[in-house]
C-alpha cells in the first residue's frame, strides 16, 4: 500500500498499473489534475492467506484548505506479489483544529503552519 501511495505522490501511473490485479486494472490511468498528497495513515491491515485488506487515510491540499480520502483496499497475493484488487472510497474536507498537527506533515501545530 505504502508503495502505491507514493506511486500516486510521484505521478507514477506505470507503477499503478503495474501493481493493479488484471481482472480490475483499467486500460489507462490519467494521473494529470491529481491533488497534491501530502501523507497517509494506515488505519488497519489483514491478511488471510493469499488475500488482504488494508484501511488506510490519505490527505491532500484542496486549494487553501485540506481533504482526504480514506479507502478499504482489497489485495490478492499472487507469486509472491500483491496485487491491488478494488476500494470502498469515502472523500471528505479535512478541517484540523488550532492545536493538532498541521496535515503537511512538518511537525508544526496548525495554528503556526499552514493556516
Amino acid at each position: 500500500m505504502r508503495s502505491r501511495y507514493t506511486a500516486f505522490v510521484q505521478g507514477r501511473a506505470d507503477y499503478l498499473l503495474a501493481t493493479w490485479h488484471p481482472d480490475t486494472c483499467p486500460a489507462d490511468l490519467n494521473l494529470e489534475g491529481a491533488p497534491e498528497w501530502v501523507s497517509l495513515q494506515i488505519l488497519d491491515s489483514t491478511e488471510q492467506g493469499s488475500r488482504g485488506t488494508v484501511h488506510f487515510r490519505a490527505v491532500y491540499r484542496a486549494g487553501a484548505g485540506w481533504g482526504y480520502l480514506e479507502e478499504n483496499s482489497d489485495f490478492v497475493r499472487e507469486d509472491g506479489r500483491w496485487y491491488y484488487l478494488s476500494g470502498q472510497t469515502e472523500e471528505g474536507q479535512l478541517k484540523p483544529g488550532r492545536n493538532e498537527p498541521c496535515p503537511c506533515g512538518s511537525g508544526k501545530k496548525f495554528k503556526a503552519c499552514c493556516r
